[in-house]
C-alpha cells in the first residue's frame, strides 16, 4: 500500500461513524469516539531479532514521515511529535488513560498529531515497534477525543 492508499484510509475513517463499542473493523479496532487503523503491517519478522527489525522499522519510520508530509500539505504543518511516555508513566500510576491514547501510548513512542478541522477529529500517525515479540505497524489515529 503507498502513501495515496494510507490517506485515502484516513479520509474515510474522518467521515465514518465511530461504533457504539470496542471491537474490530475492516482496517484495525475502534471504539466510541476513535478508529485507531493499522495501515501497514510487518510480516514474518523473527521474534525479536534486531537485526531484522532495525531496517524494517526504518522502513515504517521513513513511510510514516512521507504520509506526514502529504497530511501537511492537506490540514497545515503539525507541531513537534507527542511524546507517549508521559501517559505510560500517568498509566502506571494508576490514572485511567482515556482511548485511544490509552491502547496508543503503550504501543507507539510518539504520535504525529493534527488539530481537528472542520470534521472535530484529530488525526494522529506513528509507528508501533515497542515490542520487539510483535510486528511493526504504521498506525493511524482518527478520533474526537482530545489527548490527555
Amino acid at each position: 500500500m503507498d502513501s495515496a492508499q494510507h490517506l485515502a484510509v484516513i479520509d474515510r475513517l474522518r467521515c465514518r461513524v465511530f461504533p457504539g463499542q470496542r471491537g474490530r473493523t475492516d482496517v484495525g479496532t475502534a471504539g466510541p469516539g476513535y478508529f485507531i487503523a493499522e495501515l501497514m503491517t510487518s510480516h514474518g519478522l523473527r521474534e525479536g531479532d534486531p537485526a531484522e527489525r532495525a531496517p524494517t522499522a526504518a522502513d515504517f519510520h521513513a513511510l510514516k514521515d512521507r504520509v506526514a508530509r502529504e497530511l501537511d500539505e492537506r490540514r497545515g504543518a503539525h507541531p513537534p511529535p507527542l511524546g507517549m511516555q508521559g501517559l505510560r508513566v500517568r498509566a502506571a500510576r494508576g490514572e485511567e488513560i482515556p482511548e485511544p491514547w490509552g491502547t496508543v501510548s503503550v504501543r507507539v513512542d510518539e504520535l504525529d498529531l493534527w488539530d481537528p478541522d472542520e470534521s472535530g477529529r484529530w488525526v494522529a500517525l506513528g509507528v508501533a515497534d515497542r515490542d520487539a515479540h510483535d510486528e511493526i505497524q504504521l498506525l493511524a489515529v482518527v478520533t474526537e477525543v482530545d489527548p490527555p
